[in-house]
């Protein structure tokens, strides 16, 4: 299903550079730490720090990946193993080791780098062992820490972003199908006046009426079907309508080459001529024209139903044919939710009057392409 869908986060788009930066970040923090600790040497500190917190990093992570691999198989099918998580029972030992060896390792990078004699944590006293392992294992802890919220706050996010979608599924699909009723509804309200009027023109209609719920029952189902389909279906459906009004109906469709693939939800305007026909059309004593339009505005896929009958603001006669007295306002109603649905604020829907005297009517959809 084509649903709105957030852009991806620039962290989650670039996981690789973004885990450098956040490292290199933590290094910073470390490196100021140190220089207001001890008011000298800021560069030699700073380099100091980003290799150790770079090795670290790395060594924490290659533990971590390396155990998750292991209990992999012995619970293949465990989700976190999968991802590289192999939990706090496990991952404390990693931090605690990969903090000691990444510690080891980063210190003399940066003294080779400086032509220093190596200094790492076991070369000094008890006492500079304690309290430098102590830092090291806090920052790395904290580091850690921080990776792993913010990784349980994106799966929370992948996790609302999929019961959203799910929810907006059924809602599509829900909508759809109370569309389905409401068209054989006013369907059979056709029929019912055709039979006592041409009974042999009532059973052709009921021919075709069952050839195109045929037609449109899989069309229905899906979430969205070219804008070429979209129309065939709304020439079953006026093939119908014609049977019902005869030359009282004229029609004009137009459909460029350039959109017949062009995606939209099945359906979109058989409510819209539904509506122009049954309260534009069918109440004028002469009918009149029906013109359904696709073109292209400002860059969104533009879709017109527009009729020139009595109006939006006509008032009804009491003899008017059967089920055109009253509107209840639903097949607008549900182009708006589906529309809503399915795209979010990006689709818009207007329904106004066609002639500058208020006569007739037009619906526009703008869809994006």
């Amino acid at each position: 299903m084509n649903l709105h869908v957030a852009p991806r986060p620039w962290h989650r788009a670039h996981p690789v550079a973004a885990q450098l930066i956040g490292v290199l970040g933590v290094g910073c923090v470390v490196g100021m730490l140190l220089y207001l600790l001890r008011g000298r040497h800021f560069w030699v500190g700073m380099l100091y720090a980003q290799c150790i917190s770079l090795c670290i990093a790395y060594s924490i992570g290659l533990l971590q990946s390396g155990v998750s691999r292991l209990l992999l198989r012995g619970d293949p099918d465990n989700k976190h193993l999968k991802s590289g998580w192999p939990g706090w029972a496990w991952m404390l030992p990693c931090v605690i080791v990969g903090s000691v060896l990444g510690h080891e390792l980063g210190t003399m990078l940066a003294a080779a780098m400086l032509d220093h004699q190596p200094r790492g944590l076991f070369s000094g006293s008890l006492r500079q062992l304690v309290l430098g392992g102590s830092f090291t294992l806090l920052v790395a802890l904290l580091a850690t820490l921080f990776f792993y919220s913010r990784e349980k706050l994106h799966e929370l996010e992948l996790e609302r972003a999929t019961v959203q979608g799910h929810a907006a599924e059924a809602q599509l699909l829900a909508l759809q199908t109370q569309i389905e009723p409401h068209m054989l509804f006013n369907t059979l309200a056709h029929l019912r006046v055709l039979i006592k009027l041409r009974p042999d023109d009532a059973q052709a209609m009921l021919d075709e009426l069952i050839a195109y719920l045929r037609a449109t029952l899989q069309a229905s189902r899906v979430p969205l079907h070219p804008l070429a389909t979209e129309f065939e279906r709304l020439q079953d459906y006026l093939q119908l309508m014609q049977r019902r009004m005869g030359a009282r109906l004229r029609l004009e469709l137009t459909l460029p080459d350039q959109l017949a693939t062009t995606p939209v939800p099945p359906l979109i305007l058989q409510p819209l001529v539904e509506n122009a026909i049954k309260h534009g059309l069918e109440p004028s004593k002469t009918g009149g024209l029906l013109r359904v339009r696709a073109g292209m505005r400002d860059g969104l896929l533009c879709l017109q139903v527009e009729d020139d009958g009595v109006g939006l603001y006509a008032p009804k006669s009491a003899d008017a044919p059967f089920g055109t007295q009253f509107g209840t306002g639903f097949g607008t109603q549900q182009v708006r939710e589906r529309l809503q649905a399915q795209y979010g604020g990006r689709a818009s829907f207007t329904l106004e009057p066609a002639q500058p005297d208020a006569s007739g009517c037009r619906a526009t959809l703008l869809l994006p392409p």
